[in-house]
């Protein structure tokens, strides 16, 4: 059976610009009301954010559910098909695909944690900084979304997707860790060439001006390579999506809902992330799952691999990472390095 969307941009073009408007709003309220003064995000409070975020993720996924349940059977391009299953599915793809991109960004807060030590950001700073990344993050994955949507369309394209997710997912598993040094980053010495750099902070401030001319300071070079290794990371991640998923709308909301709670995320786990050593492995074999998804097992499956085993996989393989990097005592070797 041909692919009919659930939920055209055209007819839901209303949802994106009210769901933005939300976002936007709820990222004001967090910088303008609960951090308008600087300062250090202690456990309790990413713990009362990362709560908050979750939440919102999870009801947002089970009011999805059930605005299916009601529009599906008023469509009449869906005449005919089991709505109810179909509704099920749209709820479990939203929550499989939160699901991974959470999962996901976590590997983001490993380079986090590097880049504010390289760049000694103090604590009190660094909601800021990831505060302007999650809005420059937000807007890449808007782009590289409406592009994977129109390139998903072309079958020759999911097989390039597919098979790059299974190369990724193979780098990640077996090449050694190369340090992060933002330094030899182009676009950061081009940075430096096109706008003098102050050798300190100036506060919380991004661009200063000293003796008439505009300076960047160090928490803006920070800002800058944050961004660029979202990028990268979402060469990674919304093809991952796109693979447990066709709709723009599920790949578009799952993946904000889990970048919004980054920040959150990053204050809660930034100090004990050096005990999660095998999560790599789980987030490597993620991406090989979801490459085989796109190459083999969804056309193995008569099109579409069931998305209820997709997510009891991706869970298994999350959670035996976190529990064996919780269980399996660290080698003297390894605790020496």
């Amino acid at each position: 059976m041909d692919y009919i969307p659930l939920f055209p941009f055209a007819d839901y073009w209303w949802f994106y610009a009210g769901f933005t408007a939300f976002v936007l709003g709820m990222l004001a309220l967090d910088l303008g009301v609960f951090h308008r003064q600087a300062h250090s995000v202690g456990v309790k409070e990413a713990l009362g954010w990362s709560t908050v975020w979750i939440t919102l993720a999870l009801a947002f996924g089970y009011g999805l559910y059930q605005y299916a349940l009601y529009k599906f059977p008023l469509d009449p391009r869906l005449a005919g098909l089991d709505h109810a299953t179909l509704a099920k599915q749209t709820g479990l793809e939203y929550l499989t695909g939160f699901v991974v991109e959470k999962s996901l960004s976590v590997d983001n807060i490993f380079v986090f944690v590097v880049v504010f030590g390289y760049f000694a950001v103090p604590p009190a700073y660094q909601h800021r900084v990831l505060f302007y990344g999650i809005l420059g993050a937000l807007f890449f994955r808007i782009i590289f979304i409406s592009l994977g949507s129109v390139l998903m369309q072309f079958h020759w394209v999911i097989w390039l997707f597919g098979g790059f997710l299974i190369l990724t997912g193979i780098k990640i598993l077996f090449a050694p860790e190369k340090p992060i040094e933002p330094e030899k980053n182009p676009v950061i010495r081009l940075l430096r060439k096109l706008l003098p750099v102050t050798p300190q902070l100036h506060g919380q401030k991004f661009l200063t001006k000293l003796d008439g001319v505009w300076h960047a300071t160090p928490l803006f070079v920070c800002l800058v390579f944050i961004e660029l290794t979202d990028i990268v990371f979402a060469v990674d991640s919304v093809p991952a999506i796109f693979a447990l998923t066709k709709e723009p709308l599920i790949v578009f909301t799952s993946n904000v809902f889990a970048i919004l709670g980054l920040r959150a995320l990053f204050f809660l786990l930034a100090g004990v992330m050096h005990k999660f050593r095998y999560l790599k492995y789980g987030l490597g074999l993620i991406l090989v799952f979801v490459g085989l998804k796109m190459v083999w097992l969804n056309d193995a499956f008569g099109g579409k691999f069931p998305i209820s085993w997709s997510l009891g996989i991706i869970g298994a393989l999350l959670s035996a990472s976190i529990l064996a990097s919780l269980v399996i005592p660290v080698r003297p070797a390894a605790a020496k390095s």
